[in-house]
């Protein structure tokens, strides 16, 4: 998108280059890289930058509300709330699709929005791989309000860590080993010390969590949580000792009622030029815009896309028996704006923040980007395609 930075990039391009960058992932973590890497980061310029952090914390101004917790209560499922949880999220991610307003200039479309973490361990050590293998212009930054990689690792583990031993901190997942994510595990484990470990291997004595390190039975103190129910509800004879709905003496860095509260359910609260006009199913009471092929259902209570409808009809709407459990959306046209060398790709960027328990408001760390020319955004929309996949952002000052 930044004219120069992207032309200086392509003319250095090499593939030979780019299975270097993808290779030494491979050599740093055998094994854990389960996704593709695009060819390219993506080059943000200042305009579109001050663009996505204005439209963020339009969005954060809601979230902070004395009232957010009373608007999303009716998020979390009764059978899925879990105990002790804090004031706020502790992690934000908010998904934009890169378009082009009625003047031709890019503008960010919200798309999704969720109180969840993120991969901020791989984000950061991709983006260091990207500096290292290609030009990236050195007045360009991946991050936000800090200078390097090993203060960005300091403010991630003062977040995450909050002061334990990082042996006593997991990152929790239902089989950590199988997640197309685990790449951000791994890293995560290198960056701070915070093993994953699985949702099963979970041992509770009283109000008490402990986990095996070999030999080793260690105390659970802190949950980094990973875990997300949409996919523990895919398997419905799994077997632990502890329970979500169990009162146990362990903090949560992203705990789970969050996922919930700042999720799809958000979205009809809002009102931006940078949010598409979204409502509740529930909230037509069966008069349906006349220009449905404009717009997109999606359920709440999804993840990755799953659920999502691009095309629907009256019939498919009428048909749906929990409607206050879905969103309609008005579709957003991603603006092909990326030059690869055989064509345009489309992008869309992830906002990452954190958010320390006693802050007002949540701080901007990162940002990811994903590169598709399929209809949707991801992995099996783009299958045998270049230039497509996982990347990195890099904004102009």
């Amino acid at each position: 998108m930044h004219q120069a930075a992207r032309k200086a990039y392509n003319e250095a391009f090499t593939e030979e280059k780019y299975h270097q960058l993808v290779d030494s992932i491979h050599e740093d973590f055998p094994g854990e890289l389960d996704f593709r890497v695009a060819e390219s980061p993506v080059f943000v310029p200042k305009a579109l930058k001050d663009q996505l952090i204005e439209a963020c914390e339009g969005i954060i101004d809601i979230i902070v509300a004395d009232n957010f917790k009373a608007l999303t209560d009716r998020a979390i499922p009764e059978e899925q709330r879990v105990p002790n949880e804090n004031g706020h999220s502790s992690f934000l991610a908010i998904d934009f699709a890169v378009c082009k307003d009625a003047q031709g200039e890019l503008t960010p479309q919200l798309i999704e929005l969720q109180g969840f973490p993120s991969i901020f361990g791989y984000q950061a050590y991709l983006s260091e791989l990207f500096k290292k293998h290609f030009p990236i212009p050195a007045e360009f930054s991946y991050a936000f309000g800090v200078d390097s990689y090993a203060e960005y690792k300091k403010v991630l583990g003062e977040l995450i860590l909050a002061g334990h031993d990082p042996e006593e901190v997991i990152l929790l997942e239902i089989f950590p080993e199988q997640q197309k994510t685990r790449i951000d595990f791994a890293v995560t484990e290198r960056m701070l010390g915070v093993k994953a470990v699985g949702y099963t291997d979970l041992i509770r004595e009283g109000r008490k969590l402990y986990y095996m390190k070999g030999e080793r039975k260690i105390r659970v103190k802190r949950i980094y949580n990973r875990l997300i129910f949409d996919d523990l509800a895919n398997y419905p004879t799994l077997k632990s000792e502890y329970s979500f709905n169990d009162d146990v003496d362990v903090s949560w860095v992203g705990h789970p009622n969050w996922f919930f509260r700042i999720s799809k359910f958000t979205l009809p609260l809002l009102s931006s030029p940078y949010v598409p006009e979204t409502r509740f199913l529930s909230d037509f009471a069966g008069e349906y815009p006349a220009d449905l092929e404009n717009y997109v259902l999606k359920p709440l209570f999804s993840f990755a896309g799953t659920g999502v409808q691009l095309h629907v009809d009256k019939a498919t709407l009428a048909g749906i028996a929990d409607p206050e459990n879905y969103i309609v959306q008005k579709k957003v046209n991603y603006e092909p704006i990326i030059q690869a060398p055989d064509g345009l790709v489309k992008c869309e960027i992830r906002m990452l923040y954190i958010w320390p328990d006693a802050a007002e408001r949540p701080r901007l760390l990162t940002s990811l980007s994903r590169l598709s020319r399929g209809e949707m955004i991801g992995v099996r929309f783009n299958k045998d395609f270049t230039w497509v996949g996982g990347s990195a952002c890099f904004y102009e000052p």
